[in-house]
């Protein structure tokens, strides 16, 4: 499939990452040869529609209102939703050359256990099937209609998470593990295309040093740059 002409993202936004939001809207914009369009899926904006109360078992604001693309999209042609801890690296409109109407939703379908009980500020590392998979989501947005504001308010979140608003597995398509690469639980790969730290970014105590940390700190640099301002150094104690 031919990249659309406009590329529209959807991030997940979270008040305690907001940095993790911006720099990776700015690696896209590096490598992308399309024009873009991000959306923030952020709770305050959605406030009319979206009034989900927050669980213990929700490790980012977004965890439910991710599910809000397609309706956002007007369940209209494709998009794709992305967490915020992420680094991209490679041109995102190749990813969007992989969509195939065959299905409603694809995904790099990872088969894993997390090394953690916890993860980063003590958020809690919950197990189960599909774990990860909605990460990273090219939505067909027409055949997404299941998921209204009101489906995904009520909806456990096993039912969202594991696709469970789909008729089946089938609907699901694969996506290489290059456009999701877990950090901290896959081994370093130079040909990953999206790095995802899922365990804790480089802009948290205790991940400094984590793979693609450097990438993602030249990053920031150039997510802060204008014209003739001073140097600016990463202050990994903030």
């Amino acid at each position: 499939m031919q990249s659309p002409p406009v590329l529209d993202v959807f991030i997940g936004y979270d008040r305690q990452e907001i940095v993790a939001y911006h720099v990776l809207c700015q690696s896209i914009l590096e490598h992308s040869a399309h024009p873009v369009r991000f959306t923030a899926i952020n709770l305050e904006s959605l406030r009319p529609i979206f009034e989900r109360e927050a669980t213990s078992q929700q490790s980012t604001e977004f965890s439910f209102s991710r599910f809000l693309t397609p309706y956002l999209s007007s369940y209209a042609g494709w998009s794709l939703f992305m967490d915020c801890d992420m680094l991209v690296r490679a041109d995102i409109g190749e990813l969007f050359a992989l969509a195939d109407d065959r299905h409603a939703v694809m995904v790099c379908k990872h088969d894993y256990t997390p090394r953690d009980e916890v993860k980063f500020l003590s958020r809690t590392q919950s197990r189960y099937a599909k774990k990860n998979w909605s990460s990273v989501m090219l939505l067909n947005n027409a055949r997404c209609r299941a998921l209204t504001p009101g489906y995904v308010q009520a909806a456990t979140g096993l039912e969202l998470h594991q696709f469970k608003w789909l008729a089946g597995d089938a609907e699901i398509g694969d996506l290489p593990l290059e456009w999701n690469w877990l950090v901290g639980e896959y081994d370093f790969n130079p040909q990953a295309r999206v790095a995802h730290f899922t365990r804790g970014g480089p802009y948290l105590p205790g991940f400094e040093d984590c793979d693609y940390a450097d990438e993602w700190r030249a990053m920031y640099a150039r997510t802060v740059h204008a014209k003739g301002s001073a140097p600016r150094l990463w202050d990994t104690a903030g």
